[in-house]
């Protein structure tokens, strides 16, 4: 962590480089939301990846240049408020309908896309490629997993 914050001035390249790999992970985060037509898709998880490492890299650069000049600041607490913030947006999203919770992977995937955007911004490309790889694993693989063993579980209905 104290590399992290030596080095907070980034180039061009740099910043483009984190900026994309968060957009890329983002869009494929969501492209099992869409492909199932839910509302937060492509577009939505791509932004809020986005938007999360544009804050990040931002609290970062801002980091460097108040210590630059002899302040003092804390770039962890803008993360904190950012993983707040997107976990009120979260809650939002989830509703109960006749009993039955909706959305809620959806959120959880919404979650974890800000998490990705914070690990890109900060320039963690291991963290954000693994964590990338288990999330489309887990909506993806897991989910077909499981509407498979719904399908063949028996049902309670046989009154």
């Amino acid at each position: 962590m104290e590399q992290l914050l030596r080095d907070t001035t980034f180039t061009l390249s740099e910043t483009v480089i984190r900026l994309g790999v968060a957009t890329l992970c983002g869009l494929l985060l969501g492209l099992d939301r869409e492909l199932r037509g839910i509302s937060a898709g492509l577009r939505t998880h791509a932004l809020v990846s986005l938007s999360s490492a544009v804050i990040t890299v931002s609290a970062l650069e801002l980091y460097g240049d108040t210590r630059a000049h002899g302040g003092d600041a804390d770039p962890l607490r803008v993360i904190q408020g950012l993983a707040q913030a997107i976990g009120f947006i979260a809650a939002g999203a989830i509703f109960v309908s006749q009993g039955a919770v909706r959305n809620l992977t959806t959120a959880a995937n919404i979650w974890l896309a800000t998490a990705v955007g914070i690990a890109a911004g900060a320039g963690q490309f291991v963290l954000v490629t693994v964590t990338t790889g288990f999330g489309i694993v887990i909506v993806t693989v897991v989910g077909f997993v499981e509407h498979r063993a719904a399908k063949r579980a028996p049902s309670d209905d046989k009154e």
